[in-house]
């Protein structure tokens, strides 16, 4: 069937059944307090803390998110955001939920400040092998957490430091319009978002267009997003000193699971790799017909992809390909159809964009979709099943306080699957039809992987001129953010005027250094790639990982598979593969006769 069967794995039909639902999450929490609230035995007694983590693995199972009934209501609401019982029932829920996990954070809490003489005594204790990891990240956490009350402080005036500051920005542009030239040659007013698609139209006109409005309302709020970065930036510093953090990315690192040294190999090893995004830009702005192009037009997409894809024909394309991998993957697919667990086609009210979702192991994983029969939407199920996959392995493996993916791998699997079936259908296509999915593929690939370590180092260099200088204005800003742009671009993609204020409405330098994770993703999947086309048996290596969740951090689950990821040797498999495809590109593109 092509929509969710919610009704074949929920039972919540009636008012009835939702109130008795959520009378049960709330005994079973309450239950949980009773139990652990005043007893500290679990705070010096391995084999109690063993007892009590098992208990609140349980309620993580029964209550977590909001338990089934949470799920349930959620779902819905992605289904139809326009009903109003929807939106009430998932408003009602979301608010119980938080204060379920309001009523339990005690329990990791007071785990957390365990003196360290006893954490080393807990981590060694047999009774607690499994959940060695768990214990190990709320310990390296509460080296940077301050007493009660100063963390209530600090969650209080977040909102004035931090958020609002935010705000003021991305809601200030996002309100804003302007008129934009159309197919026709007349003008629409249209919204700034909407502008923005527009920078990558094949109508020159259009794009132009559009690129000059955009330079219009950055200039007009560079200096609102100037006092902001400045402040925001410094609310980080002192953040930061507090906690003791001695590099502006060390929580972020921390809060992953990811150990500095490893984003810093595969900084090095992509920062070391520019000249290869550099190249394919100049590929591309030969290819359509000048030396170079502007910025805003480096996401203009080269040739015409034939789009005619249904569901059906995706779903026989994307099942051979699993197949071929690994036949539990075909498996896993066909009970996702079979199940109800796909969501195929756009319907009034129902949520934009694809995602793969789940909350516990208690509940079924969902994919939503909006199949349109492009290209994209073929490689969006693949990219999607992957995540699907993903979890599934997961659950078989994991228990519940593992049940989830780090950031720094979330997109491993479904990058894995996606690109699989891209060679899949390069395997049919013509000459043509090949240069144009191998540019798309590169221009995936490098605003992946090269541009989202370039806005990490002008991230990292905003930081260090903000705490050095004390205020930094929004000339120097620009002037970073065109350096760092112009460093993995090159010399064809000009750094025109009005470019230096494109970092105004970039949400990433917002969000402290989370975009390394696209690039560390892509990269190790493209590692894993290399090692299954050399090898075919390595997909055992692959299906070791995906069972992983978060029992070990990326760099022991990796250092079980034989392979150092703090190596940039390792990164550099993954650069490889960008590479081979950039000269299949060069090489079709000269054989075509276009360059």
């Amino acid at each position: 069937m092509s929509t969710w069967n919610i009704s074949k794995h929920f039972d919540f039909d009636t008012q009835e059944k939702i109130d008795a639902a959520i009378a049960l999450l709330q005994e079973t929490t309450a239950a949980f307090v009773s139990e652990w609230k005043e007893n500290t035995e679990y705070l010096s007694n391995p084999e109690v803390l063993a007892e009590a983590l098992k208990q609140y693995e349980v309620w993580v199972r029964a209550c977590g998110h909001g338990g089934g009934v949470g799920y349930y209501a959620w779902l819905k609401l992605q289904l139809n955001s326009e009903n109003q019982e929807n939106k009430a029932l998932s408003a009602k829920l979301s608010e119980m939920s938080t204060n379920l996990y309001n009523q339990i954070q005690f329990f990791t809490l007071k785990i957390a400040k365990i003196e360290p003489s006893v954490q080393e005594t807990m981590l060694a204790h047999t009774a607690l092998q499994e959940y060695k990891h768990f214990l190990a990240r709320l310990f390296a956490q509460a080296k940077h957490q301050l007493s009660e009350k100063e963390e209530k402080i600090l969650n209080l005036k977040s909102t004035s430091a931090y958020e609002r500051w935010v705000q003021l920005v991305e809601q200030q542009l996002s309100a804003k319009s302007a008129p934009i030239m159309t197919e026709d040659g007349t003008e629409k007013e249209t919204s700034f978002n909407e502008i923005l698609g527009l920078r990558g139209s094949r109508n020159k006109a259009i794009r132009d267009s559009a690129a000059k409005q955009v330079h219009r309302l950055l200039a007009e709020y560079a200096p609102i997003a100037e006092a902001e970065i400045n402040a925001v930036f410094h609310d980080k510093k002192v953040d930061d000193t507090l906690r003791g953090f001695d590099r502006p990315d060390s929580d972020r690192h921390l809060n992953d699971d990811i150990e500095t040294e490893v984003v810093d190999a595969m900084r090095k090893a992509v920062s070391g790799k520019f000249d290869v995004s550099a190249r394919f830009y100049k590929l591309k702005a030969k290819l359509n017909g000048a030396p170079t192009m502007k910025y805003h037009e480096r996401a203009v997409p080269y040739g015409n992809i034939e789009d005619n894809y249904s569901f059906e024909d995706a779903v026989v394309l994307v099942k051979g390909v699993f197949e071929k991998l690994d036949p539990s993957f075909a498996d896993i697919f066909q009970r996702f159809l079979d199940n109800g667990q796909i969501d195929v086609f756009p319907q009034k009210g129902k949520s934009g964009g694809a995602f793969c979702v789940y909350w516990t192991p208690e509940q079924p994983v969902f994919v939503l979709l909006n199949h349109a029969k492009t290209l994209g939407d073929v490689l969006t199920l693949a990219h999607e099943m992957g995540h699907a996959i993903n979890d599934e392995y997961i659950r078989d493996k994991q228990h519940a306080l593992h049940f989830e993916t780090s950031t720094a791998t979330a997109e491993v699997a479904s990058t894995f699957m996606e690109d699989f079936v891209l060679a899949k259908l390069l395997e049919t296509a013509d000459d043509e039809q090949r240069l144009a999915i191998l540019m798309k593929r590169l221009d995936d690939d490098v605003a992946a992987i090269m541009r989202q370590v370039a806005c990490y180092n002008f991230e990292e260099a905003l930081h260090k001129a903000v705490r050095g200088q004390g205020y930094v204005s929004k000339e120097s800003i620009g002037k970073l953010f065109n350096e760092h742009m112009h460093a993995y671009m090159g010399d064809a993609v000009e750094q025109c005027d009005g470019a230096e204020n494109w970092w105004v409405y970039w949400s990433h330098i917002r969000r402290f250094f989370y975009v390394y994770s696209y690039a560390s993703g892509l990269l190790i999947s493209k590692a894993m790639q290399n090692m299954v086309r050399e090898d075919a048996t390595n997909i055992e290596k692959v299906k070791t990982f995906l069972q992983t969740g978060v029992s070990k951090s990326p760099k022991e689950t990796f250092a079980a598979m034989g392979i150092d990821i703090a190596d940039a040797a390792f990164w550099q498999e993954g650069l490889k593969g960008i590479e081979q495809t950039l000269v299949q590109a060069e090489e079709l593109a000269k054989k075509l006769g276009k360059v």
